[in-house]
């Protein structure tokens, strides 16, 4: 048995549809849709407000002023923000459409990420693919358990709460491989070299302590210090950018 895990598609369509042979099990781990690329300032927004906002408020981040990034962003848009959100709107959904598209060929299990709207993401998934979202879903033999959501940071639509984050945890149980969108509190893994600010989850890290799963899946940090790393029992790995790298992470039985 083979899962092909991917994260961060960020609206790379074409790239997905080529990932794996068809009726393959593919995982998706939450950004499904693209923004803003930090590296190319490419993206839905940029197309919509233009580069030129898109660049100053990265330049921001980039040097670590999240909030005055956040702050120029509310006073750039002010004036448009009904127009923004619901052009915005429409271009993620003819995202979701197409990565869907590509989705149909498998047998998919897919999660959100802090970029994801959730309804948008679940009303467009193909048949053959499978919302998971706080279960545990068996997979060819091996128990998976799913937790999507980015964690808190600019109120984004898939952000989720640390003590949401951590109810939803408690009703996974024990599972052999836990499959995030963010990683746990683990510096090497959760800091983004290119002008991401540190996105962490505590309740991940007690998850994996306490319940100790052979495997940990996560995604969300496009750039990160470190892919892989081992906590106790379990290797703890990122699933990589996958808008940048096109390529799937593979997990076969062992």
């Amino acid at each position: 048995m083979t899962m092909h895990i991917v994260s961060d598609v960020h609206g790379a369509a074409d790239a997905l549809s080529r990932v794996a042979p068809e009726g393959a099990t593919v995982l998706v781990l939450g950004d499904l849709v693209n923004l803003v690329d930090y590296r190319t300032t490419e993206g839905i927004v940029p197309d919509v407000v233009g580069t030129d906002v898109v660049d100053k408020v990265v330049q921001l981040r980039s040097e670590g002023r999240y909030d005055d990034a956040q702050a120029l962003w509310v006073e750039l848009s002010r004036d448009r923000l009904t127009d923004i959100r619901s052009e915005v709107a429409s271009r993620m959904q003819r995202e979701y459409t197409a990565v869907a598209a590509a989705l149909s060929q498998y047998r998919s299990f897919v999660t959100f990420g802090n970029v994801d709207n959730v309804e948008m993401l679940q009303a467009s998934l193909p048949p053959s693919a499978t919302f998971v979202d706080g279960v545990v879903i068996d997979i060819d033999g091996y128990a998976v358990g799913f937790a999507g959501g980015g964690v808190p940071a600019i109120g984004s639509g898939g952000e989720v709460s640390h003590d949401a984050m951590r109810e939803k945890l408690a009703t996974l149980g024990p599972v052999d491989i836990l499959c995030t969108h963010v990683p746990p509190a683990i510096d090497m893994l959760t800091s983004d070299v290119i002008g991401g600010r540190p996105k962490a989850s505590v309740p991940i890290l007690e998850y994996i302590i306490e319940h100790r799963p052979r495997f940990h899946y996560f995604g969300d940090v496009h750039q990160p210090r470190s892919l892989t790393w081992r906590i106790g029992e379990t290797v703890s790995r990122n699933a990589g950018y996958f808008r940048a790298t096109g390529r799937a992470v593979i997990h076969e039985r062992d």
